[in-house]
């Protein structure tokens, strides 16, 4: 599991690192299946709403000392592009598709649903005559 973080403590538990550090983005791998994150996890664990049980990032962010990082909309759209575009030509996925791999929606469909956020967030960046 990946977080993304602006500011960090300053130690991490030995179940977190961080992979890159930029001047506004740190990006933190974490080894969910760590016992002692696990031990976390279920020592956070809390109603979320009526019947949903789970660990709210906010909990789990404040007990490790992250400030989350909380990008543009456009920016996770863009980031969400590229990585489907990575999906689409990864030796992985054709191999699956030439197995039989048929989803019901594939990933051109995800492509278009973010092309039509993105053109939706254009559209609202303009001004208004």
């Amino acid at each position: 599991m990946k977080l993304y973080a602006k500011t960090i403590a300053q130690t991490l538990p030995d179940w977190a690192t961080i992979v890159t550090k930029s001047a506004d983005l740190i990006e933190i791998e974490i080894n969910d299946e760590h016992p002692n994150f696990q031990s976390l996890l279920e020592e956070l664990e809390t109603e979320i709403e009526p019947g949903t049980f789970g660990v709210k990032a906010e909990d789990l962010c404040s007990r490790l000392g992250i400030e989350m990082s909380n990008p543009h909309l456009h920016q996770l759209v863009e980031q969400a592009q590229n990585l489907i575009s990575l999906i689409a030509w990864h030796s992985d996925y054709k191999q699956m598709l030439d197995e039989g791999y048929q989803p019901d929606l594939n990933i051109a469909d995800a492509s278009t649903a973010l092309t039509y956020l993105q053109w939706e967030l254009e559209r609202n960046r303009e001004p208004s005559n």
